[in-house]
């Protein structure tokens, strides 16, 4: 692979991590430019978790340090999110996605006007007022409904965990965001390790855009941690109008 193919791929997964820092959604940037290098579609998707993994890895990292994840809804999330994931990866296999897909492009006009019109979306931290049971239960669901999204399709998921910790358990978009790295960190070790197994990952070029990986989360990370809602409501727009995007063109490809 051509030295200036691989420069190309590593900022474009620079800016990947950037954004999946903030508000989800990375993967929209970094696999189509892996693909865009070249390589076999599943080694892109092997480099593609190889990158995001470890970027996620340190994102993850910074938000834990600050205070900024809540463990018992992360737990929680995770192990149903495995329940979920593992669903949505057999529903796929009987039920045709089209129509998720249309569901998808019509839902996320309204969330991404939603969050632009309520001004103090994500703005306070409430979850402690609500009953734990009720923080059992929504943090159960989220998990489960968006793994089996997770593995029925996949793009956005981090976005959408975001929006979910915010809108149903009340958490400001910093810890929102600080819990969605961790069930996403979770689910992107369990896919590397098989993509690892099967040699389905293209090292010379996987490790240098790591690297430009884990600098762009490190910054993004700090950006959300400083700024808060402040960058994370814009940057989640973006993500979701990406996601619009990379639906519309999977359906008319």
């Amino acid at each position: 692979m051509d030295l200036e193919v691989i420069i190309i791929v590593c900022l474009f997964v620079f800016l990947a991590g950037l954004i999946d820092s903030i508000a989800g959604g990375g993967g929209l940037i970094s696999l189509p430019a892996y693909i865009a290098s070249g390589l076999p579609v599943h080694m892109a998707l092997g480099c593609n978790k190889f990158s995001s993994a470890f970027g996620t890895i340190i994102s993850s990292i910074r938000f834990w340090r600050n205070k900024k994840v809540h463990i018992k809804t992360v737990v929680i999330s995770i192990i149903s999110a495995l329940v979920g994931s593992a669903s949505g990866a057999k529903a796929v296999l009987y039920v045709d996605d089209y129509i998720f897909k249309i569901i998808l492009i019509l839902a996320i006009p309204v969330v991404a006007l939603f969050v632009f019109l309520k001004k103090d979306f994500g703005s306070q931290n409430e979850v402690e007022s609500l009953a734990q049971g009720r923080v059992i239960f929504l943090s159960a669901l989220i998990g489960l409904g968006i793994g089996f999204y997770d593995g029925f399709l996949g793009p956005g998921t981090g976005t959408f965990l975001i929006f979910s910790y915010t809108l149903l358990l009340r958490f400001d978009l910093v810890t929102a965001s600080g819990n969605a790295k961790l069930v996403n960190l979770s689910s992107n070790l369990g896919a590397l390790i098989i993509f690892l197994i099967h040699g389905q990952v293209y090292f010379a070029l996987a490790i240098p855009a790591a690297f430009f990986g884990v600098a762009g989360n490190f910054i993004g990370s700090g950006l959300a941690l400083r700024q808060g809602s402040k960058i994370i409501k814009p940057v989640f727009i973006i993500a979701l109008g990406l996601l619009i995007f990379n639906l519309i063109y999977s359906l008319i490809e």
